[in-house]
């Protein structure tokens, strides 16, 4: 089944601090748990928490990616639809994965995880398709 990369979206948290390279590598571990290429992705998100994280920043300009910053309602709306439980996440957004809802946020109504929350060097990535991918490819 092929993805289309206008669909995916890349949902980011980490540490304060993490450094755009340990970013990168979380993105790189979610995408090949996906099966996919890093180009697959159409665009970035995370919290409001995040949105001047210096590293979150650095890699949306080195993927030349668009970064959406989604508010806490909206990333509240897509936690139930998110997979794994982080504490840290819980008691810093009242959200269970940063990244899972992100991702889900943006990637829009009826979209689906295709890769929970993956961990690297502090920083974590989670990957989202939009519900248009799964009408057209029938899954």
């Amino acid at each position: 089944m092929e993805l289309d990369e206008a669909m995916i979206v890349a949902g980011l948290g980490c540490r304060k601090g993490t450094s755009a390279r340990a970013l990168l590598s979380a993105v790189d571990a979610a995408c090949a748990e996906a099966g996919i290429s890093r180009r697959s992705i159409a665009a970035l998100a995370t919290g409001e928490i995040k949105r001047d994280e210096p590293g979150i920043l650095e890699l949306a300009e080195m993927l030349a990616l668009p970064l959406h910053v989604v508010d806490e309602t909206v990333l509240k709306q897509a936690e139930g639809r998110t997979k794994t439980v982080s504490k840290h996440s819980l008691a810093r957004t009242a959200t269970p994965s940063l990244s899972e809802a992100a991702a889900l946020a943006r990637a829009g109504e009826g979209s689906q995880l295709i890769v929970a929350r993956l961990i690297a060097d502090g920083a974590t990535c989670a990957l989202a398709r939009s519900r248009e991918l799964f009408m057209k490819d029938g899954a």
